[in-house]
């Protein structure tokens, strides 16, 4: 049910219209990533908190997309949006 609509208020002879909308509001980053550093050959693991679940989100490093692959694995959990870095070297830094 949406509170989206037109709204009257009518007293017989006059009539007073309001036309509604709502707005969704945009999804938050409510929990940051946290700064990571572990020795070589380690999985890392990082994530963050979002405002709603199963939103959208891309991942990115040095400001280059990151793709699911046997290097990285992206998943969400609800509002969790998380990454592993696996099998990590010193260019993953």
């Amino acid at each position: 049910k949406t509170d989206a609509g037109l709204y009257t208020c009518d007293i017989g002879t006059d009539v007073a219209k309001s036309k509604v909308s709502v707005q969704e509001k945009p999804t938050e980053i409510t929990k940051q990533l946290e700064d990571k550093t572990s020795t070589a050959g380690q999985d890392i693991s990082v994530s963050c908190e979002l405002s709603k679940p199963d939103v959208s989100i891309r991942w990115y490093k040095d400001g280059k997309a990151i793709r699911k692959s046997q290097k990285y694995d992206l998943h969400q959990e609800g509002t969790q949006a998380i990454l592993i870095i696996h099998d990590s070297t010193v260019k993953d830094s």
